[in-house]
Order: C-alpha cells, then structure tokens, then sequence
C-alpha cells in the first residue's frame, strides 16, 4: 500500500526594510503578498522589518490591514536616524542585534527569508540563526549602494563610479563594500533569487559571484473577471506607479499632446508629482488621480485600452505588468530592462524606445481591435501560465528543494517535495 507523505507546517521568518503598513511601492507589497500566500498554505510566518527608516524617510501612519495570519514584527528604536545610519554604515543590525537573535533562538525557523535587508541589518544579518536561508533580490542593492543602478541620480550605470554616485545622492559611503565582507556572508546564504533574466545578468555584470536562480513575482488570480470597469468618458491609457523620476512618466508627456485620441490617466503619489503636475499643465488629457484602492485599480485596468510603463532606470522586474496581464489589459513598456523579457514571453504588448514608436502602440492599441483582442487574451493565458500565485509557489518549492539537497537538509527536501508550498500543510 503506497503511503501518502504530507507536508508539515514550516516555520520561516521573513527580514525586509519595508513591509504595510510601513512601506513605499510595490517591492513590500510583493514580501506581504509572499508571506500571506505561506501562511494561507499552513506555515507558521513571522516578517520582521525596520519601522524607523519608513519613518525617517517621510512615511506617514497607515492604517493595519484585516489579520491574515502573519505574525509581524517592527522595529523601532529611541533614535531611529542613528539605527539606520549605524547599520547603514557598517553594514550589522548593532542597535536590534540582540533583538534579532533572541527571536531567531525563541521560533527555531526552518527557512529564513531575505529581503531588502539594507536597513534592517545589512549584509550582517545573514549569518543570523539557523535553518535553510533565502535571500530575495527585489533591488540590486547587493551591488549597487543605490539600490537602483541610476547613476549620480541622472542616467543608467553602466560601470562603477560608486564613491561619487553615493556623494550626488547625499549618502555616506559605506566602506564595508570594499572589504569582501557581503561576498563572505552571502556565503552562508543557500539560495539567492533573482527576479528575472535580465537582473541575474546586471548583478553577474556588476561583480556579484554567487550563482542566482531566477523566480518572478506573483499575483493570486481574481476571482471573478466580470468584476467594475471604471467609468471615464473617453477612452484612456493607463499609468500605475510612484511617481518618481526613474518612473519615466515626463517622457510620455510629449507623446500624449501629439495624441488627442485618448486621454492619459495616472494613479500613484510620489516625491515627482509636483514637477510632473507643472509639466502636465495645459493638457486636461492628463489626469491625476492620486493613490487607489486595490479593486478601484482593478477597476481601472479593465477599463483601460493599455498600461503605459515608461521606467527609465534598471527596474527587477514590474509587478505593475502582470497586474495588467491579469486582467487581460495589454502592456506597452519601454524597451529597457526586464521589460522586453516580460512582454515578449506574454505577447501581451508592444515595447517602445522613441516617442514616435510610443505613438504606433498606442494608435495600434486603440484603432486595432483584432490586435487589441489577441494581446489581451496572450496576456491573460500568459499570466495563468506563468504568473499565477499557484504556478511560482511550486517554483519556489522546486528551488527550495534543491537548496536544501545541496545543504544535506534531507528533511527539508522531503517536506518541499511533499508539496510545502503548493497544497498547504498539516
């Protein structure tokens, strides 16, 4: 009689600087969404994050979101500036160090999980407790101090001039980079994951030696797709995102007035936005809509002829695409980045380098329904196929088993094998 092995619950404990309701963007709402989707299949999760540098940055209150069965953890301390500037300078988490093992040694975690762990510990963090470790790379702060690979704050990187960069960004140098330190701790680190192609290829360009594998975001699938379309009078493409420089959005501006045809609206907030309202005078084509709900921004995918991602720094990957794909709503994407990767395995879109080529999509988009129909069902197969929250978790399950394989963990190989992170655990 063959006997069914089930998976038992793991325990796993989750570092990120930034995690809700702490957070900006889209890379902590990416963590949250990994953390409810383990703890939804039955696992123990607990995330711990750093509250003080949401804080020091000009994060404001926001409101707890319902339970979802995730244990959080924030970290705050009396001086928060001198937290983050010790660990931002030595790369340890000195003032929550203490904190940090007490409760590595209290939960005992099978899988410890990396984020962005800039200022929640720094590269110091990872030889922290024990138990199979993950380490996530959601931004390329493992080789560039930006974080972003936008150089002196003004164009792409394409070699290091670290030391002035960091100074035209106003930072302090961090000297740990230059002594092997991040290389040796991340040693002790049995899986790091990159979130495409193109960013394994830009961290293995920029001097990272470790072996990365590559695990794109997800998204859960909706459960209805005869849900609300957003009511506008006329037909509009879409912009979804913080409103940042890198972000790109002045450069469709330009586009937008050789356009009439449509209309561009924009959902998001960010330090750009009054510079980006100066340069939208004039065109009430242009309409910023400010910050929305989740089902309000469904809403506005669905009732949109496409999502414009006009990015002009090294992005990872472009959680705002698959969203798009979700809903069957095609992408045109500037052809920069992982971009070309994402929209090419979809089919789901057109890429763009110049404003006249922007203009083609767009025109394309609107006055092609043939084209506009088989783009938006290629971007929803596509998304069910690849995206979908079941389709990674197994993916992560595969890489976590072969992680724990070469670690010699043969318990943890039998519970990923078992279906840890597919069918939930006992």
């Amino acid at each position: 009689m063959k006997i069914e092995r089930r998976a038992r619950s793991l325990k796993v404990v989750m570092f990120t600087t930034f995690y809700p309701p702490h957070s900006f963007g889209g890379d902590a709402i990416g963590v949250q969404r990994m953390a409810r989707a383990l703890a939804a299949r039955g696992h123990d999760v607990t995330v711990v994050h750093d509250e003080d540098s949401y804080r020091i940055l000009g994060g404001k209150p926001q409101a707890e979101g319902a339970p979802d069965g995730v244990r959080r953890i924030g970290l705050r301390s009396r001086n928060g500036f001198l937290s983050n500037l010790l660990t931002q300078q030595t790369g340890r988490p000195l003032v929550h160090a203490a904190r940090i093992r007490a409760l590595l040694d209290e939960i005992r975690p099978d899988l410890i999980w990396y984020n962005n762990t800039s200022l929640v510990g720094g590269p110091g963090i990872l030889s922290c407790g024990e138990g199979l470790k993950l380490y996530e790379a959601h931004e390329h702060w493992l080789v560039c101090p930006t974080h972003v690979l936008w150089r002196h704050g003004r164009e792409l990187c394409d070699g290091r001039e670290c030391l002035r960069c960091v100074l035209s960004y106003r930072r302090p140098p961090q000297l740990w980079r230059y002594t092997g330190y991040l290389d040796r701790q991340l040693d002790q680190v049995d899986l790091i994951v990159a979130k495409s192609e193109f960013s394994r290829a830009k961290h293995r360009e920029f001097g990272l030696r470790h072996e990365m594998e590559v695990l794109p975001y997800f998204l859960p699938d909706l459960t209805s797709q005869a849900a609300a379309t957003a009511s506008h009078p006329r037909p509009y493409f879409l912009f979804v995102g913080r409103l940042e420089k890198i972000k790109g959005l002045q450069d469709v501006f330009p586009a937008i007035e050789r356009y009439p045809d449509a209309d561009l609206l924009i959902l998001g907030d960010g330090d750009y936005a009054v510079t980006l309202k100066r340069l939208a005078q004039g065109n009430p084509r242009i309409q910023f809509l400010g910050r929305k709900s989740p089902e309000e921004l469904d809403a506005y995918y669905r009732g949109a002829l496409g999502l414009i991602v006009p990015s002009v720094c090294y992005e990872t990957f472009g959680i705002i695409l698959i969203e798009s794909f979700r809903l069957g709503t095609p992408v045109i994407a500037r052809r920069l980045g992982p971009f070309p990767e994402i929209v090419e395995a979809a089919g789901g879109g057109a890429l763009f380098g110049t404003g006249d080529e922007l203009i083609a999509a767009m025109r394309a988009l609107q006055h092609e329904p043939g084209l506009r129909a088989a783009q938006s069902r290629a971007a929803r197969h596509a998304f069910e196929t690849i995206w979908r929250e079941d389709r990674v978790l197994a993916a992560y399950g595969e890489a976590l088993a072969r992680a724990a394989h070469r670690k010699g963990d043969r318990a943890l190989v039998r519970q990923f094998e078992a279906g840890a992170f597919e069918t939930g655990a006992a």
